[in-house]
Order: structure tokens, then sequence, then C-alpha cells
């Protein structure tokens, strides 16, 4: 069942989202070779607790973390540990925060130094296809036209769209309906309306779509050990339009990065 969301509620949900905004961006400026996983994921639940807000990973479905930290050809829920980051590595960085009740959700994969440029144009082109999904998830649309942008543009580079994992609806819940997939056919799929708010988050292999399971039962790798990249954005309709509720503003002011990528889409 989706739960709609007044525009009081979807300020609030603002606020979360806005928290694990500014804790990705305290992540950027601490990230080098030679800082271990668990030093940033100790950073990151620091910095959420003196938001007055609570880390909303830690502890959800016994997850033992505040981040989840995947590196290289990791896709996604990384368990944070003590080998040091390398110059060359990525790192996708998934945060969570709850506050009034509601949940922040939102991911970047960063560089670690300087990286091959066969990397960064999957990073380039990942984060990309995020925005490419945003401007389909609009009253009238449907779930499936969403999932067929992002993959139609990601596959056209040659890359591989994870299938088993999705985004999602967020709220009350971290995992709310209704699911959203990073591939699918247009025109299919649940209708968008007024107040949906959704976590949109592509996970795009270099190779294969592939991905296997470590045995730590958490971790998720690609099949082929190919890096993977993941960028997420907590998105509302509004007035019938997408609008950001999490922004990468504050990785962008900690990595010197100037852009204007996020505003179409009203992020404040």
């Amino acid at each position: 069942m989706i739960k709609i969301k007044t525009l009081e509620e979807i300020e609030l949900m603002r606020e979360s989202a806005l928290i694990v905004s500014r804790t990705l961006g305290e992540i950027a400026k601490a990230i080098k070779p030679g800082v271990s996983t668990l030093e940033l994921d100790k950073i990151a639940e620091e910095f959420i607790r003196d938001q007055g807000a609570i880390p909303g990973f830690l502890g959800l479905y016994d997850f033992p973390n505040t981040l989840c930290m995947s590196p290289n050809e990791q896709v996604v829920h990384g368990i944070p540990n003590s080998d040091p980051l390398k110059e060359g590595d990525i790192i996708s960085v998934d945060c969570g925060a709850l506050k009034n009740g509601f949940y922040g959700d939102h991911a970047y994969t960063f560089a670690v130094g300087e990286i091959d440029p066969e990397t960064k144009k999957l990073l380039e082109i990942t984060k990309e296809s995020l925005y490419v999904g945003i401007r389909q998830f609009r009253a009238g649309n449907r779930v499936g036209d969403v999932g067929f942008a992002i993959q139609q543009f990601t596959e056209s580079h040659g890359y591989g769209v994870v299938r088993e994992l999705v985004g999602h609806g967020i709220g009350k819940e971290m995992h709310e309906d209704p699911e959203m997939p990073n591939y699918g056919k247009r025109g299919k799929g649940k209708k968008f309306v007024e107040g949906m708010v959704v976590a949109i988050e592509p996970m795009i292999n270099m190779g294969t779509h592939r991905i296997k399971q470590y045995s730590d039962g958490w971790t998720i790798k690609t099949a082929d050990m190919k890096p993977s990249a993941h960028f997420e954005h907590d998105v509302a309709i509004v007035k019938g339009k997408p609008e950001l509720l999490s922004t990468f503003r504050y990785i962008n002011e900690a990595l010197g990065i100037e852009t204007d990528e996020e505003l179409e889409f009203g992020s404040k």
C-alpha cells in the first residue's frame, strides 16, 4: 500500500533527508587513501546523533553499522571494516537517518584519489541516470517509466543494470511501497500521484548485471568482479513534479564541484 504524504510530512522528511546529505558531505571531506571504512562509519554516526537524529541503518534488519560501504566490485550493503582505502578505489556510501518519525536515505559513489578514465565514466553515467529517472517521477507517469529511462540510458553505454535490488517508497518506514526498479517498460506499474515520496537509486555495473552475495549475508558484489556505482536521492511529487528532498550540494562543496544539476528539481 502506497502511503501518501502531506506537505507537512514532506517537510519533515526533507529534514531527515538533509541530515543524510550533510552527513555525506562530512564523509566527502574525510575520504582519502589510507582511511578505513570503519573510521568513516564512526564519523557518520557521531554527526547524525549530533543533529538530534538516529542512524537509520544501524540495527535495521540487524545491520551492524551506520553506513553501507561498498568499494569497487561491491554493489551495495558492504559492511565497514578496518581495511584502508587505496588510491584508485571507488566506494559507494549509503546512509540513512531517522528524525521526527521519518527516514531519509541517500547514497553517493566516491572516487578515492585519482581513478582510471573508464571507472570515472561509470560514475558519471550512473549519476546522470539518477536524474534521467527522476525526470520521469511525476504525477500521471508510472513506475515503469522511471525504470525504462534509467535502463535505456545506462545500457546505451554498455553497462549492466542490477535487477535484484531496487529503489523504494520511503516515509515512517525505510522501505515502503512502491518498489522502484531501475529497469522496466513504459506505462507499466503503479501510477504516480501527488504526495508520493520515493528513493530512486540506480545500481549500475561496468560489466554484467548479474550479482552474487558474500557469505556475510549482506554484501552484494558483481558476478564478474568489475566495478559498480550507486547514487540515490529522496524525491517527492509536489505540484505534480519531482522535488528533491536530499541534495549532493554538501558533497559538491567538499569536493570543489560546481554544478547546477539539481536546479530543475527544486532542491532547497
